[in-house]
């Protein structure tokens, strides 16, 4: 796929998250639902800064990445701890709607559209950042 149409496909889909979001708060006339955005733009950042920093250390040879796991997956605390905190703020980000609804400061259709709205932009995040991540495949050896 062109990479102009990943990020014209991957607009659509953010704008139409923060569509939903704020519509929920529009028609209902009430604002409260707009936290919602903050949430989920910053649950993925725990995860970007933690393998940011564990992809620029340096192993020599009196390190090793091993960290007592015998499994492929080699991750250090740091990354568990924000993936931990990626996950807490992805919860939050469900749950703060629905505790506005349960206390009743918001009604059903703007915790659904919020709810929904904001799972399509950390969906729509995730999925920009995962396009744009793999590495370029080489076809052969002159890179033609």
């Amino acid at each position: 796929m062109n990479p102009l149409n990943k990020i014209i496909f991957l607009s659509a889909f953010l704008a139409s998250g923060f569509l939903l979001i704020l519509l929920s708060c529009a028609l209902f006339n009430n604002y409260k639902p707009l936290w919602v955005i903050l949430i989920f733009l910053a649950a993925p950042l725990p995860n970007i800064i933690a393998n940011s920093i564990e992809s620029s250390r340096d192993y020599n040879f009196l390190t090793f990445n091993d960290y007592g796991n015998s499994n492929d997956s080699n991750s250090s605390p740091l990354q568990e701890f924000c993936k931990f905190v990626t996950g807490v703020l992805i919860i939050s980000g469900i749950a703060l709607p629905l505790s506005l609804y349960h206390c009743g400061l918001i009604e059903l259709g703007s915790f659904i559209m919020s709810a929904s709205g904001g799972l399509i932009v950390y969906g729509d995040i995730i999925i920009f950042i995962w396009f744009f991540s793999s590495e370029v495949e080489e076809s052969d050896e002159f890179n033609f």
